[in-house]
């Protein structure tokens, strides 16, 4: 704690440091008239909204700023957008800018600007999904993963190269991970997402956890002046069907935002699983066949109020809930080395299962001085509760299927509850010749899970104390950071920070009486430098050092079986693994864009596949195992083929270096991973589009695992009617039933595993999308005080 509050003490002196600020001041008029009301924007050299203000009944303004290059947006309803890029040395006086009325007359004007699909900032990428038709009905899940360089595989989501990443929502990381972490996702409407954000290495200010980075999804704000409702109804249909309806609500008047959201869902999903294991004594092969409820309900509530120009509070609420029931039909056959049916075991079992998360949020946002420098507090909790009830009965038979006698019956009874609390100050504080941002951020975490096991063998259900457990988990984190940023002229940029965190966990199993406490204080440094060689070069350096946490659940100590010679343990021991992440990029013409990365993983840690081969049973646990490195070459290339085809197509050539720590008894294999993507858009007319999009993966071999190819061939359909109001989409996703898991081999103690699972990735969906509300509400006045949420947001 001492280096903590060193460093808060070499932080808090730079609230007093400022400089002197420069007005920047002129008119706005028509040919006959001055013009109030008119929206005066001031954007940096990156295009992102740094102050703002409105014209005064005179059509007069003035803003402060600090010396530097902006550019100059000025809009009003009914008249043409001007722009202006200016160099700020001293007051200026931009004189009176005279604004052209639009020469057609509608008593409404919609301007529409279409964005680039992807765009290269410093320190990410920005996916921008309007361009996208197979998005139309979807979740924020699938918008993710049709995301540049992203992959979403069995429960995890990965930037290619880098690793397993953590998921944001407007800044704020979700306390949730693997299967939890992907039905929140889907609770979330892709239509509500105004972009995605793809950070490879984040800044000092972002949480360090996630040795893939971070993915922060920017949803969408009403306009100002406007209330908007949109209703979409969705249909997919896979062996079952999926029934979907969502409706959102944005309301902005005067000094006050709001938003609310509902989502539903249900119906079933087909998965199939297969797992080939090769003993000594012969192969055992197991087959499974699961139908799963989707069933899902959902909500969000957002409010926003101007307390005065300079500062803002807000509240959010999401609550989520899920009931992913599901019945298993599991067969496993024993082969002799003759390859000779030995005997059939078939488990057949019910799991009630259900979740739900609530998340709160409270914010502070006050732009302090004409400075621009802004204090932002958030006050956050999250809560996560979920719960498992499994009836099973596996039965013994010969190969004539002849009955034998009872394996195991059972019932497995499983409940986790999260808790955490997060607070968090940031301080944006502009320099004369650099922008520095320092802020710290408490979290605090509480875990406890508990397992009982119930042996029905004997028809009579008896609590088995062996197999019932209770685990209790504490996690606190301490953090502050610093980060500066300097344009040292019109080539060259640098931006380093330097993030320092301390964590405490205890792990206590009351069923083995084992208290396992660790203790540590980490650095994490991050470097940025770029440099624009001319209009049409710009090359980019950045470094980062990431933590890789294992999940609560992880760390629970005890068995779970998933069926007589299956179980699955948890190790309190676990640590977490680091990397330190490296690339070189250019971007040409921001079409063409090459990427260099290198990731260094120690004490790298993961799922281990195991077995005693005495009884011949598998067992799957966690280790810290390995340390490595993983390095890569990406491009992509945005090209528009022609006025009716947009294309966005990447390539990576993905390598891997690895080194066993442990001893698991087995030998690191690697391999060359090629991944290609490319994404279509043709414009078919006016308001129809078509999207074609196609990825494959080549098979590979990383460390302990070797993974075989993956494909997608997708198609989806467009059309808009009625001045846009209506949207009508259809997609089909993976037509081909090419993108599962296949082939999942490693071999440990010698015996040889082969798992594949696919879980209905081959689907159509029709999608019903209306929009309708009022652009142009009437005001009591024209108060420009959302400026500084407008700032926060990108809007």
């Amino acid at each position: 704690m001492k280096k903590v509050n060193l460093l808060i003490l070499l932080v808090l002196p730079l609230f007093c440091l400022a400089q002197p600020a420069l007005k920047l001041k002129g008119k706005i008029a028509s040919e006959t008239t001055p013009l109030e009301w008119a929206d005066i924007l001031v954007l940096n050299q990156e295009g992102k909204i740094i102050d703002g203000t409105t014209t005064k009944q005179d059509g007069s303004f003035e803003i402060n700023l600090k010396n530097g290059s902006y550019k100059i947006g000025i809009s009003l309803l009914g008249f043409t957008d001007f722009e202006k890029e200016i160099s700020l040395e001293k007051d200026t006086n931009l004189g009176t800018i005279v604004l052209k009325e639009n020469e057609t007359k509608l008593s409404e004007v919609v301007i529409q600007n279409k964005k680039k699909t992807i765009e290269q900032k410093t320190d990410r990428l920005v996916y921008n999904l309007e361009n996208n038709v197979n998005t139309t009905g979807g979740d924020a899940l699938s918008a993710i993963n049709t995301a540049p360089g992203v992959v979403v595989k069995n429960d995890v989501i990965t930037i290619l190269g880098k690793g397993t990443s953590r998921v944001m929502i407007d800044g704020r990381l979700i306390e949730l991970r693997g299967e939890e972490l992907n039905n929140f996702l889907k609770s979330i409407s892709a239509g509500d997402i105004k972009n995605i954000e793809i950070i490879s290495n984040p800044p000092a200010k972002y949480e360090a956890d996630g040795t893939g980075g971070l993915i922060n999804i920017i949803m969408k704000k009403g306009t100002r002046d406007s209330w908007k409702n949109t209703a979409t109804a969705s249909y997919d249909q896979n062996k079952y069907g999926i029934y979907t309806l969502r409706d959102n609500f944005f309301y902005n008047k005067n000094k006050f935002r709001f938003s609310a959201g509902v989502n539903g869902r249900t119906g079933y999903k087909n998965a199939d699983e297969n797992l080939e294991m090769y003993f000594p004594d012969g192969l055992s092969k197991m087959s499974s066949t699961t139908k799963v409820k989707n069933e899902n309900f959902s909500g969000k509530l957002a409010l926003d109020y101007d307390l005065s120009e300079r500062t803002t509070i807000g509240f959010q609420f999401m609550n989520d809930r899920n009931n992913p029931d599901f019945g298993s039909d599991i067969r496993i056959e024993k082969y002799n080395l003759q390859n000779e049916l030995q005997n059939v075991t078939l488990n057949k079992s019910f799991t009630d299962k259900g979740s739900k998360n609530q998340t709160y949020n409270a914010h502070l946002i006050t732009k302090l001085d004409s400075l621009n420098r802004k204090l932002s507090f958030d006050a956050d909790y999250f809560n996560y509760n979920s719960k498992f009830d499994r009836d099973f009965i596996a039965n013994n038979y010969m190969p004539n299927m002849e009955f034998v006698g009872v394996n195991q019956a059972g019932r497995n009874i499983s409940n986790q509850d999260i808790e955490n609390w997060s607070f968090k100050a940031d301080m944006e504080h502009p320099f004369q010749k650099f922008n520095l941002s320092y802020g710290a951020k408490m979290s605090f975490t509480n875990s406890i899970s508990n397992v009982l096991f119930y042996d029905n063998i004997s028809g009579t259900p008896v609590l088995d104390p062996n197999q019932s457990n209770r685990f209790k988990y504490n996690e606190n984190n301490q953090a502050v950071y610093i980060n500066g940023d300097k344009k040292i002229n019109d080539k060259w940029n640098l931006q380093i920070g330097l993030r320092l965190e301390n964590t405490q966990t205890t792990g206590f199993s009351e069923t083995l009486d084992q208290e396992n406490v660790n203790d540590y204080l980490k650095l994490f440094p991050t470097f940025y430098a770029s440099y624009k060689k001319n209009e049409n070069n710009t090359f980019s350096l950045n470094y980062g050092k990431r933590i890789n946490r294992p999940r609560f659940d992880l760390l629970n100590p005890f068995k779970v079986y998933i069926n007589s010679n299956s179980y699955s343990e948890g190790n309190p021991f676990l640590r977490p693994s680091f990397s330190d992440n490296f690339e070189l990029a250019h971007s040409y013409k921001e079409s063409f864009r090459t990427s260099v990365f290198l990731n260094v993983i120690t004490n790298g840690y993961g799922v281990v596949f195991t077995s005693i081969l005495e009884t011949n049973t598998q067992i799957i646990t966690r280790e810290n195992y390995f340390k490595g490195l993983t390095y890569g070459l990406g491009e992509s290339y945005s090209a528009g083929f022609a006025d009716w085809w947009q294309s966005e197509n990447s390539l990576y050539f993905l390598g891997s270096q690895t080194e066993f720590t442990n001893n698991i008894n087995a030998r690191p294999s690697n391999s060359l991973q090629i991944d290609f993507t490319t994404n279509n858009t043709f414009i078919l007319g006016k308001t129809t589009k078509l999207q074609i999009d196609f990825n494959y993966s080549t098979p590979f071999k990383n460390g302990l695992y070797e993974v075989g190819y993956v494909s997608s061939f997708d198609i989806g359909f467009k059309q808009d009617l009625f001045n846009k109001s209506l949207q009508v989409a259809f997609l089909a996703n993976d037509i081909f039933n090419t993108s599962y898991l296949k082939d999942f081999t490693s071999v440990v103690n010698g015996v040889k595993q082969v798992y594949s699972q696919n879980e209905s990735n081959r689907f159509v969906r029709l999608s019903v999308v209306y929009n309708f509300g009022n652009k142009k509400i009437n005001v009591k006045e024209r108060n420009f005080g959302n400026q500084d949420e407008r700032k926060r947001t990108g809007n």
